[in-house]
């Protein structure tokens, strides 16, 4: 197939928003009025593109668009652009003045309950002008869309991520990982309390695609026990502290995480094997917008605070 020159001015941001409209919505008809545009426009333009590629974009089928091949690959590049453009549009604000913006932020376990409300209470002090934007998913969810650039940072336990381009991290602080219960939990009253003993009570542990449910995998692995049968599987920290709070069930929570809430304590049973470390990850070819920049400045104080207290 012949290269194709998309720089030869034919190609318009107009037909990126639209592609990307026909995507998320999944007809010409609902990108229509998402844009606010006539659909037999839309349908013209989706045309244009589709003669400028040489390919077909959807498959039109009585349940709407489909993307094809080409259309999942078009729609990536097209959605990098255009996240892009909105960061510059961004930057450039946020050079001129400096107190509005937004940025938005990727949240795993770790950081979450106690670094990152007070890094953003400081920002908003600071800057009242600058929307934050908070979102929470496993690490492996949230690596695509920091590399397209519709989230700015990823804030939790740092994964490994030498498989992975594009991606540099920076570490903020160490905290452990402690397995938690309840404070009246019957597991206390456990003379020499091990690991085994607690595979009698229910647990509620991390998704399976996740690194800390893989490195507490491995923790039973090596004391020569199966990982835990009965478990609920949960990311969402407020949904863990209650469970553990209001049932038997064990949960392995940062350090932090566990404090915050009087009414469960760590169990004496230490996870040594498992990483400490706390930080961001940032794409490592796009500067930080002036909004994350902030950001960045106020998690690295915050940090330091929990450091030094």
């Amino acid at each position: 197939m012949r290269a194709i020159d998309l720089l030869n001015g034919r190609l318009k941001l107009r037909h990126l928003v639209l592609v990307v409209a026909v995507a998320d919505h999944g007809s010409v008809l609902r990108a229509a009025e998402h844009l606010r545009l006539a659909q037999p426009a839309v349908t013209r333009s989706l045309r244009e593109v589709e003669g400028l590629l040489g390919v077909e974009l959807f498959t039109r089928g009585p349940r709407g668009m489909t993307p094809t091949m080409f259309g999942d690959a078009f729609v990536e590049h097209a959605r990098a652009v255009l996240a892009e453009l909105r960061r510059a549009g961004e930057r450039i604000s946020g050079l001129a003045d400096g107190e509005v913006g937004t940025v938005t932020i990727g949240t795993l376990l770790a950081g979450s309950s106690v670094l990152l409300p007070r890094a953003i209470a400081a920002l908003k002090r600071d800057r009242p002008g600058v929307t934050v934007i908070v979102q929470e998913a496993t690490f492996d969810a949230q690596v695509p869309r920091l590399l397209d650039g519709e989230i700015d940072l990823i804030l939790g336990r740092l994964n490994p991520i030498g498989d992975l381009r594009g991606l540099r991290q920076i570490t903020l602080y160490g905290e452990p990982v402690r397995l938690v219960a309840r404070r009246g939990h019957p597991a206390r009253s456990v003379a020499g309390l091990g690991l085994a003993d607690l595979l009698a009570y229910p647990w509620v542990l991390p998704l399976e695609q996740t690194a800390l449910r893989s490195e507490l995998e491995q923790v039973f692995r090596a004391a020569g026990l199966e990982p835990p049968g009965n478990l609920v599987e949960c990311t969402s920290v407020l949904t863990v502290r209650t469970l553990v709070r209001d049932t038997d069930m064990i949960a392995a929570l940062p350090e932090l995480v566990a404090r915050a809430d009087a009414e469960i304590a760590p169990l004496p049973v230490p996870l040594e094997t498992v990483r400490r470390q706390v930080g961001v990850t940032l794409p490592a070819r796009r500067a930080p917008t002036p909004s994350a920049r902030l950001m960045l400045e106020h998690l690295r104080r915050a940090a330091a605070e929990i450091t030094a207290g």
